[in-house]
């Protein structure tokens, strides 16, 4: 789905955000899935709309940006998105893009691989905690960004910071778990420090969007800290947390990955059922996820709850 509005035409004065990716790992059709989702979206059937990996944009103006996370699809995403194009009119020819920061929230293939695909000598502030951003270092494959124009800055926990001019950030730690590719004999599904971060955006208008792509609970804290935002991308994973199993297309329950599910009694539905948020946004959609489709007993749920189901496009205007 493209955005075709061009970035000038946002309000300067609020912050605006784009939905680039809302898709979990894998997309949604899974390359070698064969979920009823993944089959019905490749035929086409009505009520299901492909989605790509999870990752968002942040603007105060529509033409400063800042992405969270770089999913493996981000060069397609910008492509989609007309704000994201280059488009300054002093230039011709040479290079040029609107966007001038990558905040990543955590070490997974699916937000972080993107970077790779953002080489082509362009400046660039990269943005994560010392312990993310020491698995890149650790990695010769991100040697592709040339250090003389991408800068890599560890930011810390609960301290703000300028995410791009006119808008305030800070990570907090959020329960999830490492990355697959490092999980040993015994796993901590719900670790709390560094490894997993939500996203606290503030807009010169005292606006405030919370990006949550990946979280195990939801504490009594992260409630507190939530309440009375003016928008939430929540992690919208599974809808239950056994459907991987149920569907033949996995061994895990979401718990053991790290994610809350969006139904049953302490899931994120119910979770959020008494914190007031103005609006709440699912993202990081795994491709079984009954919520995908429309008019779904699962989607009239999280709809009739004040949920909406993000999609690649989506775009709020705070």
């Amino acid at each position: 789905m493209t955005n075709d509005r061009e970035g000038q035409e946002a309000a300067p004065s609020r912050l605006r955000a784009l939905v680039l990716g809302a898709a979990a790992g894998g997309g949604f059709p899974q390359w070698n899935c064969n979920c009823a989702n993944c089959v019905d979206v490749r035929r086409g059937v009505p009520g299901l709309t492909p989605r790509t990996q999870s990752s968002a944009a942040i603007s105060p103006d529509g033409r400063a940006w800042a992405l969270l996370n770089a999913s493996p699809e981000i060069t397609l995403q910008l492509q989609r998105n007309r704000a994201l194009h280059p488009h300054d009119p002093a230039l011709v020819g040479g290079r040029h893009s609107p966007v001038h920061t990558v905040l990543i929230t955590n070490g997974d293939v699916d937000h972080m691989s993107g970077l790779i695909g953002l080489r082509e000598m362009q400046a660039v502030r990269v943005l994560a905690t010392a312990e993310i951003l020491s698995l890149i270092e650790q990695n010769p494959i991100f040697g592709v960004l040339n250090r003389s124009v991408v800068s890599f800055e560890a930011i810390r926990l609960e301290e703000p910071f300028e995410l791009v001019p006119g808008v305030r950030a800070t990570v907090f730690a959020v329960p999830g778990k490492v990355p697959l590719y490092l999980e040993g004999e015994t796993v901590v599904t719900d670790l709390v420090g560094e490894q997993t971060v939500g996203v606290e955006i503030e807009g010169s208008q005292g606006e405030r969007l919370y990006y949550i792509p990946g979280c195990a609970r939801l504490t009594p804290a992260l409630k507190a800290r939530i309440a009375g935002a003016d928008a939430v991308m929540f992690d919208g994973t599974l809808y239950d947390d056994d459907e991987m199993i149920r569907q033949g297309v996995g061994v895990k329950t979401g718990a053991r990955m790290g994610h809350m599910a969006m139904g049953g009694s302490d899931g994120t539905v119910q979770a959020f059922k008494d914190v007031a948020v103005k609006r709440r946004v699912f993202v990081h959609i795994n491709n079984t996820n009954p919520a995908l489709r429309e008019g779904s007993p699962e989607r009239r749920t999280v709809e009739a709850a004040g949920w909406e189901v993000g999609y690649d496009g989506m775009e709020l205007q705070l």
